[in-house]
């Protein structure tokens, strides 16, 4: 199973973890893995070169964890008003998209948010 778990502050989404397989195929064929990392990808390559925003991610495949935040989806960190409800607004969208998905794979896919300030 995988756990995604969203990181937000006073209700703005800027990070999330990843850890575990899905186990919803094989290695090189599980399209639920597939679709997790393809969408993190798109967060990480839009923020960073879309918003030309600093993002700071870790991928550790030994442990398969993937580890993402941004300062910038936050005020303290960012002035640029819409910036940050741009970076905010993907991780958001991300937590909705995979809730979507539980109602599918829920046996392979657990999500939650925690709520704590950028550290």
């Amino acid at each position: 199973m995988t756990n995604v778990g969203f990181y937000r502050s006073n209700g703005v989404f800027w990070g999330l973890e990843e850890t575990g397989h899905t186990g919803y195929g094989d290695a090189g064929e599980d399209i639920l893995c597939s679709a997790l990392s393809a969408m993190t990808m798109l967060i990480v390559n839009t923020v960073e070169i879309a918003y030309a925003s600093n993002i700071d991610y870790d991928i550790n495949e030994g442990a398969t964890t993937i580890k993402v935040s941004s300062k910038a989806a936050l005020p303290e960190f960012e002035d640029d008003e819409r910036k940050r409800y741009a970076v905010s607004g993907l991780f958001m969208a991300y937590y909705y998209q995979l809730n979507d998905l539980t109602l599918e794979y829920g046996d392979f896919l657990e999500v939650e948010v925690t709520d704590r300030d950028y550290i």
